[in-house]
């Protein structure tokens, strides 16, 4: 099951995954609220904490989810070293995390952070802030916005069509609700210096 509370100022989202077979349960970037993370929790064992990225908008209620908890932090290395997280252990490109009778995979996307990752279940992609719904998440610098490329164009577009694309912020799309201005936006020319927040438009 997968559960999504737009939480704090920014309207971050922070997931949960539930395998309703075990009761076993996995907190995706506790942005804020504790209280309200850890009440939609409740009854079930959490199993991992994880981090698509370690901006200030995505870990306001980190410290105080992981110590009520006691449950493994996990973030790629990446980001622990830029923003000085002291993780439990590393989200590395590839790696298979199992909860219950469940399981997701690891994809690193480095462009909005250095060490930003998506997480993959079943068709279902929790993508931090590297696509949203018409862009691609804010890149601080033109090598950060060509990495971000790259990323999608080696990870995420190559994913089905009907593939579920569950974003930091806002509301869900899917690869192929991106594709066409995505491909669109590839075949124009572009300035050198472009990065910020892009649209494919």
């Amino acid at each position: 099951m997968l559960t999504k509370l737009a939480v704090g100022p920014y309207d971050t989202n922070c997931y949960l995954l539930t395998c309703p077979i075990s009761g076993e349960s996995i907190i995706v970037d506790p942005a804020a609220e504790a209280g309200r993370i850890l009440q939609e929790v409740e009854g079930t064992t959490v199993k991992h904490i994880l981090l698509t990225h370690a901006h200030l908008d995505h870990v306001g209620a980190l410290a105080e989810v992981r110590e009520t908890t006691g449950a493994p932090l996990g973030i790629h290395p990446a980001d622990a070293r830029h923003f000085g997280v002291e993780a439990d252990f590393n989200l590395a490109d590839g790696d298979v995390l199992e909860w219950g009778d469940c399981q997701l995979r690891v994809v690193h996307t480095p462009g909005h952070t250095p060490g930003s990752v998506c997480l993959i279940l079943d068709g279902r992609v929790l993508v931090g802030d590297t696509i949203f719904p018409g862009g691609p998440g804010h890149s601080a610098s033109p090598e950060a916005f060509e990495q971000i490329l790259a990323a999608l164009q080696k990870g995420v577009f190559t994913w089905p069509d009907e593939t579920e694309l569950y974003p930091g912020h806002g509301a869900a799309t899917t690869v192929g609700q991106e594709r066409p201005a995505f491909e669109a936006f590839l075949r124009k020319p572009r300035p050198d210096e472009l990065c910020g927040d892009v649209t494919w438009e």
